[in-house]
């Protein structure tokens, strides 16, 4: 009786095809990439996806089939982080940097407000524990 190492069942053998070794130099690309990058263009790029997020969650995006993308249980969570993001690299952005993406995110944390079918009491809003209060 004879016991086949080969066959179905049995795990492909790492760089048996090339592809493990193709990720590794994909990820060594990327580490290469990021280093170069530098932190206030990574922060900025990374609230810039949050915002976008937030918009399409708050129902600012139209979905061909049902008229909007909204969930406003999603939309909150991104722009509570969203605006701890922003609150706690403000200091390092830069006046200019800080400006915009607050203003991004007040603008955010207003179209959520007006898509609730009840408003949240005055401080309890998305991002408002580390914003403050938002009207």
């Amino acid at each position: 009786m004879s016991t086949d190492h080969t066959g179905a069942g049995s795990a492909p053998q790492p760089g048996a095809d090339g592809a493990s070794h193709r990720h590794a130099d994909d990820a060594s690309g990327l580490t290469r990439d990021i280093a170069d990058v530098s932190a206030v263009e990574l922060i900025t790029t990374t609230a810039v996806h949050l915002m976008s997020a937030a918009a399409i969650k708050v129902g600012l995006a139209e979905d061909e089939e049902t008229g909007q993308y909204k969930d406003l249980d999603e939309a909150r969570k991104v722009i509570n982080a969203l605006a701890a993001l922003i609150t706690a690299s403000a200091p390092d952005l830069g006046n200019e940097h800080a400006r915009s993406l607050r203003d991004g995110l007040r603008s955010l944390q207003l179209a959520f407000q007006e898509a609730l079918p009840v408003p949240d009491e005055m401080g309890q809003g998305p991002g408002e524990k580390f914003t403050g209060p938002v009207r």
